[in-house]
């Protein structure tokens, strides 16, 4: 299921939605990239100069200047939109936690961005333009120059090692069940470290599988990764068994991808 874009500005400024100052508008998430469902919600960006002043249905907080972003809800042709609302000095900003210098010096530069933050950049790749093409394209050539892939990568890795180091500490000490656990999460994260260094951008765990058959790479096949993600071979008379084999798919996958 894809979205049609046309009609998008005029629906927006029918219900006095759309700011006389916007900069861009443009159409994200599962529905744009034709992985979304009939009971999908449609993502819509708003960029424009100045902050929106006019009451807002919620503020998501983020951690610029303003310190919030208006969120809209509303709901057209049976569709839910979640309309943001961003000014162009807060996309600045956001860009100037994931430049290289801001990298080099800082390796935790990821957890200065917060949930929103993450998802406006992840999503900018596969954005669909609905006004503002030249501000989208520009946007995207300083997303590719940016640090960002090599920040989420190294994110993802220090989480996926973190967690291997709980799974075989939490072996020697016969704590099974929390290895298990813990291998779950380190694969997890281990695979989005394989997506995001081949451009694959995203970290929520319901489109991994998606995002597996989109990249290419040789590291894994997605049959061994499905095998793992539904833990196929996990044995419940022998778990520790299934822990060491995931253990070893995330080292694996550790030492192949490149930061």
């Amino acid at each position: 299921m894809r979205v049609d874009p046309s009609g998008h500005l005029a629906e927006l400024a029918a219900r006095g939605l759309l700011p006389e100052d916007h900069r861009a508008v443009y159409l994200a998430g599962s529905l744009v990239r034709g992985w979304g469902n009939s009971g999908s919600d449609l993502d819509v960006y708003v960029v424009s100069a100045a902050p929106r002043t006019a009451p807002s249905t919620a503020l998501a907080p983020v951690a610029l200047t303003p310190d919030h972003v208006p969120v809209e809800v509303v709901h057209v042709d049976g569709v839910r939109w979640d309309i943001e609302y961003w000014t162009d000095s807060q996309v600045d900003q956001m860009f100037a936690k994931v430049s290289w210098e801001e990298f080099d010096t800082n390796h935790s530069v990821a957890d200065l961005l917060t949930s929103h933050e993450m998802d406006f950049l992840e999503r900018l790749g596969s954005a669909v333009s609905v006004t503002g093409e030249e501000w989208l394209a520009g946007r995207r050539t300083q997303l590719e120059s940016s640090a960002i892939r090599s920040i989420l990568v190294s994110r993802a890795l220090n989480l996926s090692d973190l967690f291997v180091e709980d799974a075989v500490g939490q072996l020697k000490a016969g704590d099974v069940e929390s290895a298990v656990l813990s291998a779950k999460l380190a694969f997890g994260y281990a695979v989005n470290a394989l997506h995001v260094s081949c451009g694959e951008f995203g970290h929520s765990a319901k489109w991994r599988a998606r995002r597996f058959r989109q990249v290419e790479q040789t590291i894994m096949p997605f049959e061994e990764y499905w095998a793992i993600e539904t833990m196929r071979g996990y044995d419940p008379a022998n778990p520790a068994a299934w822990v060491e084999d995931v253990v070893l798919a995330c080292r694996r996958i550790s030492m192949e991808v490149v930061i």
